[in-house]
């Protein structure tokens, strides 16, 4: 699976090193190795995209170092394939020790993982499942303010599900908890690779039970229910949230146009 790259490797380079990505001049590198100084590096295949081979490089270019969400208006399959380059660097980068024994680690030849060859222990990338929820109630859908978030921007309810839980279980307490109120009639919708940092993304809707919106100042800054031809700042396209949004206001404005 890894291999050196030489002068007639070409493709998309996913250069990562901490969580970040190299971006020169703002973009995904795309092309020749040579263009990119990237000859002679050890470089793990991916996967493919139009065509053409995607390669995850483990490397500090100290300038041009950015985040993946500088790429997120790409195509959403590039998107994922960006976020599953940096999600491997980092999954090696942090797994040069077995937490078993101490002893050092190589990745597999035949899959993506860590292997010890003292005492045998086989680790694979961890992923974080997390809920995503739309609730509407009559016209309107809730919208809040997230402590992570200084940007303005307003989106859903999300969270991490907990040890021993539903991805039911999870929705209504996560809302309990950020926003004091109660749901019913749970729908899944899709999910999302969310690699900030190791994260799945599963989106449901929902609909409006009971209660006043009592936000957690620890998660939120604000909330409240915005009717659906009058908005606030949103997360940008290609987001699972952004899409909960949309598919929200077309329902209402199915119902109320």
């Amino acid at each position: 699976m890894v291999r050196i790259i030489d002068a007639r490797d070409h493709g998309w380079w996913i250069v990562s090193h901490e969580q970040k990505l190299w971006l020169p001049g703002g973009e995904l590198p795309h092309g020749q190795a040579g263009n990119f100084d990237l000859v002679g590096q050890s470089a793990l295949h991916i996967g493919e995209w139009q065509g053409e081979p995607v390669w995850m490089i483990r490397q500090n270019r100290r300038q041009e170092m950015g985040s993946v969400r500088q790429v997120i208006d790409q195509d959403v399959g590039l998107f994922q394939l960006a976020g599953r380059g940096v999600q491997l660097a980092e999954f090696y980068r942090s797994h040069q020790f077995c937490g078993y024994c101490g002893h050092t680690m190589h990745p597999s030849k035949t899959e993506w993982a860590m292997l010890c060859d003292h005492c045998r222990e086989r680790y694979y990338p961890q992923i974080a499942p997390c809920i995503i929820v739309a609730i509407r109630r009559d016209d309107a859908i809730l919208l809040a303010q997230h402590t992570r978030h200084r940007n303005g921007i307003y989106t859903v309810l999300a969270g991490f599900v907990e040890v021993g839980e539903t991805l039911e279980q999870a929705v209504a307490r996560e809302v309990m908890e950020e926003s004091g109120i109660k749901v019913k009639n749970l729908r899944y919708v899709t999910s999302q690779p969310w690699p900030f940092p190791q994260s799945l993304m599963t989106a449901f809707m929902a609909e409006y039970d009971s209660g006043d919106i009592h936000i957690d100042p620890k998660e939120l800054l604000d909330a409240g229910w915005y009717r659906y031809d009058d908005l606030p700042l949103l997360p940008p396209p290609g987001t699972v949230a952004r899409r909960l949004i949309e598919d929200t206001v077309a329902m209402c404005r199915a119902e109320y146009e």
